[in-house]
């Protein structure tokens, strides 16, 4: 299981209600409904995925996420997901701030173009990085914005956002000391669980 997967079935109480960004085929929704009895909408523009999606069960909302979440009134989810999807919207600060509106709490997940390997792919070769958690071409990437541990927690604090946990990871999802850290420089992937009010950190 994906250590996002084990962080939401950690984090999302039984019986939430959950809304899951860019929810592709709709797997972590469906491990939340089979492990935490949660109940909620998937939101996926890509049609194939939303076939899958709906085989599963599960309620899927076919949306383009840079429309924004103004269907959602606020506070009618306990939590609201979105996993590598934040770095392909047009405004991700502005659906940032819909998340957390729309949501008690938000939980992201983004590939961090500080990671070492990123530094030195762009340092030593003068090109674009390709790597397993940013595997496309520069011509054909979906990733329109790329940030940083920095610039997501910069971005937190201007627009008053909290952030309740922090876990940087490895290509395969794998964490260690040193990642906890250096994020910035060592975490490929960031996982942030935000809300927000200050509602104290939570285990």
């Amino acid at each position: 299981m994906r250590i996002d997967q084990q962080l939401a079935e950690k984090w999302i109480q039984p019986y939430s209600r959950v809304l899951d960004l860019g929810c592709g085929d709709g797997e972590l929704l469906a491990h939340l409904q089979a492990k935490r009895q949660v109940t909620g909408y998937g939101i996926e523009i890509e049609a194939p995925k939303i076939t899958l999606a709906i085989a599963r069960g599960l309620n899927i909302i076919e949306q383009d996420l840079n429309q924004g979440l103004d269907r959602f009134e606020d506070q009618s989810f306990d939590f609201v997901v979105m996993a590598q999807a934040l770095q392909a919207v047009e405004a991700p600060d502005r659906l940032l701030l819909d998340m957390v509106r729309v949501g008690r709490e938000a939980i992201i997940t983004f590939p961090n173009f500080a990671h070492w390997k990123t530094r030195s792919y762009l340092g030593l070769r003068g090109r674009m990085p390709v790597s397993e958690a940013l595997p496309y071409m520069w011509y054909n990437t979906p990733n329109i914005h790329l940030c940083t541990f920095r610039d997501f927690e910069s971005l937190c604090k201007a627009h008053g956002i909290h952030i309740i946990n922090r876990l940087a990871v490895n290509g395969d999802q794998q964490g260690n000391l040193l990642m906890k850290q250096f994020p910035n420089l060592l975490g490929e992937i960031a996982i942030y669980r935000i809300s927000r009010q200050p509602r104290g950190d939570r285990q």
